[in-house]
C-alpha cells in the first residue's frame, strides 16, 4: 500500500503563513535592516578616514620650509587622537548594532517558538 503526503490536511494555508513564512520574512527584513545599518557604518567610516587621509597628504605636499614641516609633525598628534576617538566611536557603533541584531533576532524566535507551541497545543486539543 503506497501513501501520499497530503500536505493540505496538516496545514491550511494560514498556518503556513503563521507558522513558516511570517517568521521567514521578518527575520529576513531583520537582517537586511541590519546589513544596511552596518553597510552605512562602514561607508562612513571609511568616507571619514579617507578625507582625514586626504587631507593629511595635501598638508605634507603644502610643507615649504623647516618651520612648516614642525607645525605639520606637531599636528600629526592631533591628528592620531581624533582618529584614535573616531575608531573607538566606530568599534562601539558597530558593537551596538550587532548587539541589537542579536536581541531583536531572540525576540523573534521566542515569538515564533511561543506561536508553534500554541498551535500545536490548540492541534492537540482539537483531536
Amino acid at each position: 500500500m503506497v501513501r501520499t503526503f497530503d500536505a493540505k490536511a496538516l496545514f491550511n494555508n494560514e498556518q503556513l503563513e503563521e507558522l513558516f513564512f511570517a517568521p521567514a520574512r521578518a527575520y529576513a527584513t531583520l537582517s537586511v535592516d541590519f546589513a544596511e545599518k552596518l553597510t552605512n557604518a562602514q561607508l562612513d567610516a571609511a568616507k571619514a578616514y579617507t578625507e582625514t587621509g586626504l587631507a593629511q597628504v595635501r598638508a605634507f605636499t603644502a610643507v615649504k620650509d623647516v618651520e612648516g614641516l614642525r607645525s605639520y609633525m606637531e599636528g600629526q598628534q592631533k591628528v592620531a587622537k581624533d582618529l584614535t576617538d573616531r575608531m573607538k566611536g566606530d568599534a562601539e557603533k558597530v558593537v551596538a548594532l550587532q548587539r541589537d541584531f542579536v536581541a531583536e533576532s531572540q525576540k523573534l524566535a521566542e515569538a515564533n517558538v511561543k506561536k508553534a507551541s500554541d498551535t500545536a497545543t490548540k492541534a492537540s486539543t482539537a483531536q
